[in-house]
């Protein structure tokens, strides 16, 4: 199949939205929420390194997407149950993360791949119940978006809505998730002030 006219052009942009919106967020929370601010970092760094080499698949790059994922989406989802009171559940998310970012040069592409896969669905799914609970719209926003994210991925087609490349609508999904989650940060704190 040959690419699209605009193709890079997509994608860069979904990878420029992605990280400015994880940079913002980081900028601001960084205050507050150290833990959820270092997530953002995270991702904005790795979507920096995408936009710096090319748009590339090149593995220090795809590294970076894979610490992105495994650490900083924990670390979002451990400030998320920690500032609510549930920090067993805060300590499981980050243990599980870092147990898995140790272990990733063991898992072949397919296992990091399943892994990674399941991080965004349990974030999402444990930020969609702790916002549910805390009646907090923007964290029920995030988590539909982060789960929207997650199980875009897993489809096989490659292209979707409007023919965009999938990877370009779960960064979309991502960005959206991030701003809503960073939102929801700033609502839960107004409400503990």
């Amino acid at each position: 199949m040959t690419p699209r006219p605009g193709g890079e052009w997509s994608s860069a942009l979904s990878h420029l939205a992605l990280g400015a919106v994880s940079l913002h967020a980081a900028l601001s929370t960084a205050q507050a929420n150290r833990g959820a601010a270092a997530g953002f970092l995270l991702q904005a760094v790795a979507t920096a390194t995408m936009l710096a080499s090319g748009l590339g698949t090149d593995e220090d790059c795809l590294a970076g997407a894979w610490v992105a994922t495994v650490i900083g989406l924990p670390l979002l989802a451990f400030d998320f149950h920690w500032v609510n009171g549930d920090c067993s559940s805060a300590n499981l998310l980050l243990g599980g993360g870092m147990v898995l970012a140790v272990a990733g040069d063991h898992l072949g592409a397919e296992g990091r791949s399943v892994a990674g896969q399941a991080v965004v669905l349990v974030v999402a799914v444990t930020i969609l119940i702790v916002a549910v609970f805390t009646t907090n719209s923007y964290g029920m926003w995030g988590g539909v978006m982060l789960g929207a994210a997650g199980l875009l991925s897993r489809l096989e087609e490659d292209r979707l809505l409007l023919l965009l490349p999938k990877e370009d609508i779960c960064r979309w999904a991502l960005a959206g998730g991030s701003w809503a989650y960073h939102r929801a940060l700033h609502t839960q704190r107004l409400q503990w002030e």
